[in-house]
């Protein structure tokens, strides 16, 4: 497989961009060809009935899909005490590590979900969430606490570990 088939993959021939491309040219011709609003409120009722739901995609892997719910719920907790906590207030910096462990514990949290669309999606899985904890962990550790952690070398496997599995969802 080549970057540019990757790429493509990617951008236009998984289920869910395809699904999405569908719904969305048809929602297109049916108001260009002059339907009424409800006839096509109707045919787009009718689409998204059509399509599978994340659950029904995720196969043997919804526990993807639920890790994903909790480590979302994580993250903003995680945020809520973060934007309170007093430390944060006085110190650029640790706001600055705490807000990068949370961006990253965010955005990962979301990629989860799509981790059951991957070919191997147990690798992907694991290497995203080995990542999450281990990158966002040793960061929140940090900022948290102001020292750096005893296991700080962990930060960089962690961000490799994501780098990893980012590039398995290629394969």
């Amino acid at each position: 497989m080549t970057i540019t088939d990757g790429l493509h993959y990617i951008a236009v021939g998984n289920p869910l961009s395809k699904a999405v491309i569908g719904t969305t040219s048809s929602l297109f011709r049916a108001n260009s060809a002059g339907l009424s609003s409800s006839n096509s409120q109707t045919m787009s009722k009718n689409l998204v009935k059509a399509l599978p739901t994340l659950w029904e995609l995720s196969g043997r892997n919804h526990n993807f899909v639920r890790l994903a719910g909790l480590s979302g719920a994580a993250a903003v907790i995680l945020g809520a005490v973060g934007s309170h906590h007093a430390k944060f207030k006085d110190n650029a910096e640790m706001r600055a590590i705490f807000d990068t462990a949370n961006r990253f514990h965010f955005f990962h949290s979301i990629a989860l979900l799509g981790v059951p669309l991957a070919k191997y999606p147990m690798v992907s899985g694991a290497l995203m969430v080995l990542g999450t904890a281990l990158f966002s962990g040793c960061l929140y550790y940090r900022a948290f606490t102001g020292n750096k952690p005893p296991f700080a070398r962990m930060a960089p496997m962690g961000g490799t570990c994501l780098i990893v599995a980012w590039l398995s969802f290629m394969l």
